[in-house]
């Protein structure tokens, strides 16, 4: 193995390489962004004039014969993440993919497979899972501040009733819809909070009055388990909030509410990267409200979030990964990510069938 700094190859230019995988690459000394496969750059979206210190490529075909090359990094459509995994790790890389994973579960097992026979490491970009106020609702339940906890809800909503035009997720392609792109993030963290449901029912559909392209741009999954516990997904498109509601977690000792998206996707669209001021700091408005009961009462105060961890543990924690030569974890387990890929396969039969299924 190349010693450090891992040089990367990310397949795409669009948004997912832009935002949220380049600057995390830039500010990480463990990895250098040495090339990018852009099949067809424009005068306005060039990856070489933008970074001219990388190579171009315009196929993957020929970046993955490139021995230099250490980590490829999949930031394409979802129909395409199995066939260019399958290309990297068949050429001895390492492999970040986009979520979701995979466009079905036993596509995800077949990666697997490869990654392990090949002794290679394969991991899933959940960057949810270091969303500062994730984390901050994560350390209640670990403190066991809101007690044995009922109802889980975790919410992606928005107010677009208009369907928008072009793109890739306009088109009802297998992978895509509200399921595959944010009720993926949404299911991730009910599983690394409570593991995998008993059972699952699954509303996959559409909000929109009007939709041509029948796209499914919505979604609600209630995850069932045999302790009580009730967690909700739910990622909407009519929804007129001027504050769109986040979290809301119940249990027997109390509550834990929260409204707006973790500020980093937001930040990082307008520039900002870890390292930065404020990077991953909401203002105190934004801050949670926890309630907890003392003397029977119920009593609420702000929680503000603990201190930003930020998406770049993404990448220090896979460097790690690759230091320890699989004594230390990948960020997040292929196997997880495969999981999650069955519930939604589960969900869409649920709501096809209009039955509540086992897992």
């Amino acid at each position: 193995m190349a010693s450090r700094p891992y040089k990367v190859a990310i397949i795409g230019y669009g948004m997912s390489a832009k935002v949220f995988h380049i600057p995390l690459i830039r500010v990480s000394p463990a990895f250098n962004l040495y090339a990018i496969v852009q099949r067809s750059p424009t005068a306005d979206n060039d990856a070489s004039k933008d970074h001219p210190d990388i190579i171009l490529y315009r196929s993957s075909e020929e970046m993955v014969q490139d021995s230099a090359v250490d980590v490829v990094v999949i930031c394409t459509i979802p129909t395409t993440h199995f066939e260019l995994c399958r290309l990297a790790m068949v050429n001895h890389k390492h492999v970040i993919v986009e979520k979701p994973f995979t466009v079905t579960s036993q596509e995800a097992d077949d990666l697997i497979n490869i990654a392990v026979n090949r002794d290679l490491f394969l991991t899933v970009y959940q960057n949810r899972r270091w969303d500062t106020d994730f984390l901050t609702l994560s350390k209640l339940l670990k403190e066991d501040t809101l007690g044995r906890v009922v109802e889980f809800e975790t919410h992606f909503d928005r107010h677009r009733p208009e369907a928008p035009k072009g793109g890739w997720k306009t088109k009802p392609l297998p992978g895509g819809g509200a399921i595959y792109d944010l009720g993926t993030h949404l299911m991730d963290q009910v599983v690394v909070l409570f593991g995998l449901p008993d059972r699952i029912t699954g509303f996959v559909g559409s909000q929109r009055a009007h939709n041509p392209e029948g796209v499914d741009d919505s979604c609600t999954v209630l995850m069932h388990y045999d302790s009580g516990l009730m967690a909700t997904v739910k990622a909407g498109v009519v929804s007129p909030e001027v504050s769109q509601l986040r979290y809301w977690i119940r249990g027997e000792k109390g509550s834990y509410k929260k409204f707006h998206l973790d500020c980093q996707e937001e930040q990082l669209k307008a520039g900002k990267k870890p390292g930065d001021p404020s990077f991953g700091i909401e203002s105190e408005d934004r801050a949670g409200t926890l309630t907890v009961i003392r003397d029977g009462q119920s009593t609420s105060q702000p929680c503000p979030n603990i201190e930003p961890v930020t998406y770049s543990a993404f990448y220090n924690d896979f460097a790690k990964a690759i230091d320890g030569q699989g004594k230390v974890p990948v960020p997040v387990e292929a196997k997880g990510a495969m999981g999650v890929i069955r519930l939604i396969e589960l969900a869409r039969l649920s709501s096809k069938e209009g039955r509540t299924l086992k897992k």
